[in-house]
């Protein structure tokens, strides 16, 4: 069960930090990604992080704006996004996948809700 927060709207330029966090306790055996959709548009990669927390990656639209990171101990995994533009608008949802991570959302074992990101020009 993933419950994202930190959702909201905000100014070009701006930015908003997303909270995912797991309920479950083997939270920290699973990578975890951030995606996201916008109306009439497919979901899309934007961040996916190792089960260790060791390794990351980022989809080419991020080009260094956003960082994503996970605490095991608090079973949460975050997404700072700054630099925001309009283009960012979307519902961002956290997914988990057992072990090895995966960019493609069809690999993707369990959702959370999503929460909306609005930004205004």
């Amino acid at each position: 069960h993933l419950v994202e927060s930190g959702g909201g709207f905000v100014q070009a330029g701006g930015s908003l930090r997303l909270s995912c966090t797991a309920s479950e306790r083997t939270f920290s055996s699973y990578s975890m990604g951030w995606f996201r959709q916008a109306p009439g548009r497919e979901r899309e990669f934007v961040a996916g992080i190792s089960w260790r927390g060791d390794t990351a990656d980022y989809g080419d639209f991020v080009r260094g704006r956003f960082i994503i990171s996970r605490d095991n101990d608090k079973n949460t995994l975050y997404l700072q996004m700054n630099d925001l533009n309009p283009e960012d608008t979307a519902v961002y949802r956290c997914g988990a996948k057992y072990y090895k991570g995966s960019s493609n959302p069809q690999d993707i074992e369990y959702w959370g809700q999503g929460t909306q990101v609005t930004v205004s020009s």
